[in-house]
C-alpha cells in the first residue's frame, strides 16, 4: 500500500509540473454488484495533465473512495450482492484524452488503464453467509475465512464535457465505465446445515476470488487551466 500511495503522489506531482490543466473533483462510483460509494474530498485530484498538441492529451490524477460494498467473483457460485466492504479504495488512471475545443466549450473522449487498491477491508458476513446457503441449499451457514488483499487493474472509458466560465477556469461533467479486479483469494471454513438435519463442516478455499471492480464513475469538477 505504501508503495502504491507513494508512485500515486510522485505520478501527481510529476504532472502538475508540466500540467498545462489540473482539476478538483467530486467523483462517485456506482459498481455494477454492489453499493454506491463516494469520494473522501478533497483527496479527489482528477484531470492533472499535459497537452501533446492541440487535439490530443495525457491525463491522470487520484481518488480515494469510501467504498460502501464490492462484489467478489470466481468463486463456485455467482451472487449480486457485496463480498466485501465498507472499505477504502485509492484509484489512479492514466488515460489518453481526445479533445474538441470550442471558444467557451470542450468535449472530451477517454480512455486508458487504472490501477487501484482497497485497504481496511472487511468480509460483508451476511451477505456471503446468505449465498453460502443458497448455494447449499441449507437453512443456516456460517462463515469464517481470510483474505490476501492485492492490487487491482482495469481499462476504462468515458467522455466529459467543459464549459469555460473564463480562461483559466472551468466546470466540468465527466462520466466513465470501468472495468478491473484484484485477485482477492480466500480461505477458510463455514458450518452449516438444515433445519431437521445435521450440521457440517466444510472448507472454504476459493483460490480463483477477484474483487470486481465494475462500474460508472461520475464527476462533477472545477477545472484550472494554466494556458
Amino acid at each position: 500500500m505504501k508503495k502504491l500511495t507513494l508512485l500515486s503522489l510522485l505520478v501527481m506531482v510529476s504532472a502538475a509540473a508540466s500540467a498545462q490543466s489540473m482539476g478538483l473533483s467530486f467523483s462517485y462510483f456506482i459498481p455494477k454488484n454492489g453499493y454506491f460509494s463516494t469520494p473522501i474530498s478533497p483527496f479527489s485530484i482528477r484531470g492533472l495533465g499535459v497537452d501533446l498538441n492541440k487535439y490530443i492529451a495525457l491525463e491522470t490524477g487520484a481518488s480515494l473512495y469510501r467504498m460502501s460494498g464490492l462484489n467478489v467473483k470466481d468463486m463456485p457460485f455467482a451472487t449480486k450482492d457485496a463480498m466485501v466492504g465498507p472499505n477504502f479504495t485509492i484509484l489512479v488512471p492514466a488515460e489518453l484524452v481526445i479533445q474538441f475545443k470550442g471558444k467557451q466549450a470542450e468535449f472530451d473522449i477517454k480512455g486508458g488503464g487504472f490501477a487501484f487498491y482497497g485497504f481496511s477491508q472487511k468480509i460483508n458476513y451476511g451477505n456471503l453467509d446468505r449465498a453460502l446457503r443458497k448455494y447449499q441449499g441449507w437453512d443456516v451457514a456460517n462463515a469464517d475465512v481470510t483474505y490476501t488483499n492485492n492490487p487491482g487493474y482495469g481499462y476504462h472509458f468515458g467522455a466529459e464535457f467543459t464549459f469555460n466560465v473564463t480562461r483559466q477556469f472551468g466546470i466540468s461533467i465527466e462520466s466513465n465505465y470501468m472495468v478491473g479486479q484484484a485477485k482477492f483469494p480466500l480461505k477458510g471454513t463455514y458450518t452449516g446445515g438444515t433445519l431437521n438435519g445435521t450440521n457440517e463442516t466444510l472448507p472454504i478455499d476459493f483460490a480463483d476470488a477477484k474483487i470486481d471492480f465494475t462500474g460508472f464513475e461520475f464527476a462533477l469538477g472545477i477545472i484550472f487551466s494554466g494556458r
